[in-house]
This record gives C-alpha cells, structure tokens and sequence, in this order.
C-alpha cells in the first residue's frame, strides 16, 4: 500500500507538457488536361502547399482527370516547383523525365490518365525543391505484359543500381496492357 501511495505522489510532480497538434490545409486539384494541372500545383506551391498524392479517373462532375491533393504544413518552410508529363510510349516519357532529372527534379508519383486528345497515357509528377542544388537522378522506365519478363527486366536493372519508384498497369502505343515500372539511381 505504501509503495502505491508513493507511486501516486512521484505522478502528481511530473510536469505534463503541452503537445501542439500538427495542423495540415489541403487543396484538391482536379483536371482534364496536365497542362493545367501542371500549372495549378506550381500555384499551390508558391503559396507553401506540396504534393501528396495523386490519381487519375472518372469523377461525378469532372469525367476523366486527373486529382491531386496538395498539403501545407505551416511549420515547413521549403518552396518546391513541379512538372508534369503524361505519355502513351514510355520512351517519350523516359527522355521527359531524365531532361527534368539533369535540372533537379525527383519523381514523385505516377497515375493512368485518359485525356481527350492521348487516350490512356502513364502521368508522372516530378518535384524540385528550389532552395536545393540540384543533385540529378537517372530514369529507367520498364514496360512489358508478361511480370516474368519484368522480374527478369528488373533484376538486370537492380544489378546497376535502380531501384523501383513506381509502377503502374497500363494500356500502351501498342496496344496491350502493360506493366510500366519507373527506377531511379544516383547519377554517375
């Protein structure tokens, strides 16, 4: 009983702290075309918001578009600059994304979008934070239907150093349903 008595008191004398809770605002950008897209996340952006996720798809009001949510915590201070590029062929989309890369951009998610004019085509978000020096990054985009020629693919990729940053399933200038992986390394 003393013991509990005594344990009871040691409680009463520690001091609590106050834990501020960590407010995020977010915007909901939503898009038929990624050139807008583009620039709407470059608004946000200099206004202190961020990417945080993204997807494509059919919306009740908008059709097809593309969605992005953008946060802001008002305790970070970085700006950041975003690109966007969609593509059917992911050579297309490979050489975008390296040419971003070389100028300190870092991919930083991937949707399906269909667009009017392109049909099915991979989308990817790229980010820079402009109070960074650049520090590029090299792409590999892989595309195949059969996962066993991915694994195989990647296997050979993971061997020079890629890892995987992304992926997707989509419906190609080819015309099948492919698997498209998107890897990143440090540059050499």
């Amino acid at each position: 009983m003393k013991s509990l008595l005594l344990g009871a008191m040691l409680l009463c004398h520690i001091p609590s702290f106050a834990v501020e809770a960590v407010q995020f605002h977010f915007q909901v950008l939503g898009t038929s075309k990624t050139s807008s897209m583009e620039k709407e996340m470059n608004e946000a952006a200099q206004a202190g918001f961020v990417f945080q996720s993204v997807m494509g798809g059919e919306t009740a009001f908008g059709g097809k578009e593309v969605i992005v949510i953008m946060g802001r915590n008002p305790a970070a201070g970085s700006q950041k600059a975003y690109r966007l590029f969609a593509a059917n062929k992911t050579s297309t989309l490979e050489k975008e994304m390296q040419a971003a890369a070389e100028t300190g951009y870092e991919y930083k998610g991937q949707t399906i979008f269909e667009s009017a004019f392109g049909g099915r085509e991979v989308c990817v978000i790229m980010e820079r934070d402009k109070a960074e020096q650049a520090k590029p990054s090299q792409y590999r985009l892989l595309a195949t239907s059969k996962t066993s020629t991915m694994e195989k693919e990647l296997a050979d990729a993971g061997a020079e150093g890629y890892a995987v940053v992304g992926m997707t399933v989509a419906k190609t200038a080819l015309g099948g349903s492919e698997v498209v992986c998107i890897l990143r390394r440090a540059a050499i």
